[in-house]
């Protein structure tokens, strides 16, 4: 069911900053900025191979992504696996004993539906699962 690396997602304080960065330094191309309210955070992605870069910078205090900078500083916070069932990944993940921090999908960047699963039970690794929007 999972069928490739789709992102990896980088925790950072100021966005601008860092796609600077990734462009400047890197000479990588930003494909596109995007706010996903439901999650607090401003996004920016680029695009590396078979795989994205994804860019988080906290827009509240008190999402997740501002906590994971309080307390662990800029840096990976997630790894993204592309689905064709994230609903049936979701369920084969749960059945395995995996701790779901979303029971259901939910609309998240780049018109993906997303859900997590806990790195408590990841081996400390925060799991995403995704699939386009169709």
């Amino acid at each position: 069911m999972i069928t490739q690396i789709d992102h990896i997602g980088i925790a950072v304080k100021d966005l601008d900053e860092v796609v600077a960065y990734y462009e400047n330094t890197l000479g990588l191309h930003c494909e596109g900025k995007e706010e996903v309210a439901s999650q607090k955070v401003r996004t920016a992605f680029f695009h590396v191979g078979e795989v994205h870069i994804e860019l988080l910078e906290p827009t509240d205090p008190e999402s997740p992504i501002a906590k994971f900078l309080e307390s662990r500083g800029e840096g990976i916070h997630h790894i993204a696996f592309g689905t064709n069932d994230i609903e049936g990944q979701l369920a084969h993940a749960k059945g395995s004993g995996a701790r779901l921090i979303h029971e259901v999908p939910f609309e998240g960047a780049a018109n993906k539906l997303v859900a997590f699963l806990h790195p408590k039970s990841t081996h400390g690794v925060l799991t995403e699962l995704c699939m386009p929007k169709s």
